[in-house]
């Protein structure tokens, strides 16, 4: 007789205290990456009093298939600075030197991300996942991975005097980083409630206007997509809309 399969219980994650952190730096490989979920969880943060910065790597010049990427960076990089704003951030600082969709992981990558964390001295950083899929099984795209493994590295590289030292001799001393926060991680340990943020998540996410009517009419709609990304970990969190993320410590 075959025996009824078990359900594993939901994993547990832990809140992440508000409490712990007062700087924030969000790093994100494109214009509209981090409205896909942790632009709620700012919203939060900046509510509380807390201070978020983001920085873009690039311009998510090669977004839209229809733009030139010599008209669709600088329409991009103002949609992003118009998302940032209806969360409450007004500092929003892109990279020069790397190019959407051929993002490499490598030493100049890691330097100028340590550069700004030095500049911002954050004590918790925000990036996406680099792992390969998202937690629902979709595989991560290229610059998404290059991006998050980088940021991870320069936490430790923007700590180390001894590493890019050149960053010290332009007036930026080391700075050490409490903790990483790494969202849409598979392998979640923390959360945010941002219950009571998302109508703004959205309004942040269609800020984003001609990218997404580029993607077509069927494409879901900001309401859509942040009722499904936000809703999904509810069973793990026993809030109706969270963040999660895995935090390394």
């Amino acid at each position: 007789m075959t025996q009824p399969s078990q359900q594993s219980s939901p994993p547990t994650l832990d809140v992440l205290a508000d409490e712990a952190f007062e700087r924030i730096l969000c790093v994100a490989a494109h214009p509209d990456d981090l409205e896909y979920g942790t632009a709620a969880a700012v919203d939060r943060w900046v509510r509380a009093g807390k201070h978020v910065t983001y920085l873009l790597v690039t311009r998510g010049e090669a977004g839209i298939d229809t733009v030139p990427p010599a008209q669709a960076g600088p329409l991009r990089e103002q949609e992003e600075r118009d998302g940032a704003a209806r969360v409450g951030v007004d500092v929003v600082e892109f990279l020069d030197g790397f190019s959407d969709g051929v993002v490499e992981y490598g030493l100049p990558l890691r330097r100028a991300i340590a550069r700004e964390i030095r500049v911002r001295r954050p004590d918790l950083v925000v990036t996406a996942t680099y792992a390969d899929r998202f937690p629902n099984g979709a595989v991560n795209q290229a610059d998404h991975r290059a991006v998050g493994l980088a940021v991870v590295d320069a936490r430790a590289d923007a700590g180390n005097r001894w590493i890019f030292p050149d960053l010290v001799d332009e007036g930026h001393d080391p700075c050490a980083v409490p903790r990483v926060l790494v969202v849409a991680d598979p392998h979640p340990t923390h959360f945010v409630d941002v219950s009571d943020h998302l109508d703004t998540a959205i309004a942040s996410l269609s800020a984003h206007a001609a990218y997404l009517e580029a993607l077509g009419p069927d494409y879901p709609t900001p309401a859509e997509l942040l009722g499904s990304v936000l809703g999904a970990p509810a069973e793990a969190t026993g809030v109706p809309y969270a963040v999660t993320g895995r935090l390394i410590g």
